[in-house]
């Protein structure tokens, strides 16, 4: 029914098995300390750009709503559809990746070719084809044994390639978090160190090659080691990252205080938006944070491992890697641990193509839940039962 894919109206998530219910809920409470988190972070820029201090909520509601139909509609659909129509996705969303450098009907914004505007809604194909990715390689190394050696190469190929058109966007850090995913399914699947190993070099070696020939990638990493040898150039958002987060000292400057995000911090409402959560919440919020991302990745393994089958275990598996493996990575970038990216956190950055992206990624968990404890209940056949009278006397007598 209709009101089921409506979050608001879904009365039917008691019936659910506790995984799942627990699942919703963790993401439920991500989503919503995301967008206060965002409300905060994103309003003296949107009063400023935009006139309206909320602008970025409203936008942010609208692709929650819809993220959250989608979540919805995912956790309700069997695996096994979803298994059926990922191949055809996954092959669309890696043409329209290639269309947006190749056509010339992509969409430039600082320097990268990765969106489509369609009418009013700019689409970002490197995002919804997360998922897509997760299911289709789920299948492809969940039968690995079984399919013949075309089929093996010709997936491969296709996941080559839409890497590729990932990294010629230019887009190392979504190539990389991609490339890094499909490998952990496949060790996770069983697949010989021989082939992994030799993909891992083939991916270090992309990597190696994009970074010496794109400049700003070149000087992002070099930035990385010592941000502080140029504070007011390329070492500038790390260095105002690490002063937001050094000012939130152990309980915060509250909610809606932040100094940095007054035009110090930049992109402080879609990269660096941890960094604006860590001045404000302090050291105690980012332990509850961490925390939160602890229970989430817990309980997700815990679904993975009780999956009745191999491919909705690597789907399971799957799925925490992109939503728990990018949030580390963005918090990482913040921190100055790791190389700066592009890559948001998820359900707290500003962006509809990551937030419906990322609560696909969370259905998905949901829906292996469901499907690996929910006992599916078989309708016994109803056999003649006597009468009162015939009991008593079963003569007729």
């Amino acid at each position: 029914m209709l009101r089921n894919l409506i979050p608001v109206f879904d009365t039917g998530v008691q019936a659910w098995a506790l995984e799942a219910r627990l699942l919703r809920w963790l993401t439920l409470l991500w989503l919503c300390v995301g967008l206060v988190v965002l409300v905060s972070a994103s309003y003296p820029v949107a009063q400023v750009e935009q006139g309206d201090g909320l602008f970025f909520l409203k936008r942010q509601l609208v692709w929650a709503f819809a993220g959250l139909v989608g979540f919805n509609l995912v956790a309700r659909s069997p695996l096994e559809r979803l298994l059926k129509i990922a191949p055809y996705v996954t092959i669309v969303l890696g043409g329209l990746i290639f269309a947006t450098k190749l056509t010339g009907i992509g969409t430039e914004v600082n320097g990268a070719m990765r969106w489509i505007e369609i009418g009013p809604i700019s689409l970002q194909p490197s995002e919804p084809i997360k998922p897509f990715l997760v299911l289709q390689s789920a299948w492809l190394f969940g039968e690995w044994e079984q399919l013949s050696w075309r089929s093996r190469v010709g997936w491969l190929c296709i996941f080559a390639l839409v890497l590729g058109g990932i990294l010629i966007q230019p887009n190392l850090s979504t190539a990389a978090l991609c490339g890094m995913s499909l490998w952990a399914i496949a060790l996770a699947a069983g697949i010989p160190w021989l082939y992994l190993l030799g993909v891992a070099g083939s991916g270090l070696a992309l990597a190696t090659i994009s970074i010496s020939l794109v400049d700003y990638q070149r000087r992002r990493v070099t930035s990385f080691l010592d941000p502080w040898a140029d504070p007011q150039g390329d070492g500038f958002q790390l260095v105002q990252s690490l002063l937001a987060i050094a000012s939130g000292g152990t309980w915060g400057t509250r909610l809606g205080l932040s100094h940095q995000k007054l035009f110090y911090l930049p992109i402080q409402h879609t990269d660096f938006i941890f960094a604006v959560f860590a001045e404000e919440f302090g050291f105690a919020g980012t332990v509850g944070l961490l925390l939160l991302l602890m229970g989430y990745a817990t309980l997700a393994l815990a679904v993975a491992l009780k999956a009745r089958q191999p491919i909705h275990r690597l789907i399971a598996m799957g799925a925490t890697i992109f939503l728990i493996g990018q949030a580390l990575i963005n918090i990482g970038v913040a921190t100055g641990s790791l190389p700066t990216t592009g890559l948001p956190l998820p359900l707290f950055s500003y962006g509809g193509n990551s937030l419906i992206a990322s609560l696909l990624l969370a259905g998905l968990l949901v829906r292996v839940a469901r499907e690996s404890n929910e006992a599916k209940v078989v309708p016994l056949p109803i056999r003649h039962r006597p009468q009162f009278s015939e009991r008593v006397n079963p003569q007729g007598r």
